[in-house]
C-alpha cells in the first residue's frame, strides 16, 4: 500500500551555473600550473648576419617618373613622349612579359598621367602598374 508523504516530492535537477564557475577555476588552475612548468634554457651565441645579396642583372622593367610639371623621366633621363614608347615597344619586343610601373608625383596632373597610361597601355603592354609613395606624414589624403 502507497502512503501519501506530507513533503513534496522535488524533482532532482542539475545546476549548470556552478558547474561553468567549477569549469573556468580549473582551466585557469591548469593555465598557472602549465606556465610554471615550462624551463627556458637558453644558450648565449654569436649568429652570423646576412648580407643582401647584389645582382648585376637588373630586372626587366621599365620605371617612369612623372613629375609634378608632367616631365617623364626612366632610368634618370628626361624623355619625351614619344621616346618613351619607342624605348618601351623596344624592350616589349624583347620580353612580352615586360612590366611597368608609373610613378607620378602627388601634384601630377591627373589627365597627364591617364594620357601615359593610354599611350603605354595602347602598346599592347597589359602589365602596367601605380608605384606610389607613401606620405611621409603618414596621413591619407
Amino acid at each position: 500500500m502507497h502512503m501519501a508523504s506530507p513533503v513534496k516530492r522535488r524533482k532532482a535537477r542539475i545546476e549548470i551555473i556552478p558547474l561553468i564557475d567549477v569549469m573556468f577555476f580549473l582551466l585557469a588552475a591548469f593555465m598557472m600550473v602549465s606556465l610554471t612548468l615550462q624551463k627556458l634554457k637558453t644558450l648565449k651565441m654569436d649568429l652570423p648576419s646576412s648580407v643582401a645579396a647584389k645582382s648585376d642583372k637588373k630586372p626587366d622593367l621599365v620605371t617612369v617618373d612623372i613629375t609634378k610639371s608632367g616631365d617623364l623621366r626612366v632610368d634618370g633621363k628626361t624623355v619625351s613622349l614619344v621616346e618613351l614608347e619607342e624605348l618601351v615597344k623596344l624592350r616589349f619586343e624583347a620580353n612580352t612579359n615586360l612590366p611597368v610601373y608609373l610613378k607620378p608625383d602627388a601634384s601630377t596632373p591627373y589627365g597627364r598621367t591617364i594620357g601615359i597610361l593610354d599611350s603605354i597601355k595602347g602598346l599592347g603592354i597589359s602589365k602596367v602598374s601605380f608605384n606610389i609613395d607613401p606620405p611621409k606624414d603618414g596621413a591619407i589624403r
